[in-house]
């Protein structure tokens, strides 16, 4: 089975973006607008019997931001689902903040759609 992957931004091109790379890679793609609605989806994806694989976040987002949404999700029942960061947002301070919560990897936009493939290879396991 494919493995799920889901991808947090408040920018419909690179969500749409993103999701034709992962997609066109194999992965199944779940998107999400922000961190509330990630955390609305991952409860939707789990209540389908399904699992994340990877969850790929951006850092500046409305409502709820990616250092917030990484620390909700890793003190939840999807605490050991790997998260990268996706974002504009090179600032060593935030990294650090972004690490802290739970982020395994920090990806610069834009991306190249072979550093992104490369990047999620490596976090997600084999099953």
């Amino acid at each position: 089975m494919e493995k799920l992957i889901l991808f947090v931004d408040d920018s419909p091109t690179m969500r749409s973006s993103v999701s034709f790379c992962l997609r066109n890679a194999g992965y199944r793609v779940t998107v999400a607008e922000d961190g509330q609605d990630g955390l609305v989806k991952l409860q939707s994806i789990k209540d389908k019997g399904d699992s994340v694989s990877l969850i790929i976040t951006d850092i500046n987002m409305p409502k709820m931001d990616g250092i917030s949404f990484i620390s909700k999700v890793k003190e939840s029942e999807f605490r050991f689902v790997p998260i990268l960061v996706l974002s504009t947002e090179a600032e060593k301070s935030v990294i650090d903040k972004g690490r802290a919560a739970g982020a395994a990897g920090w990806l610069l936009k834009p991306f190249q759609p072979e550093q992104l493939l490369w990047a999620v290879k490596k976090v997600v396991w084999p099953k």
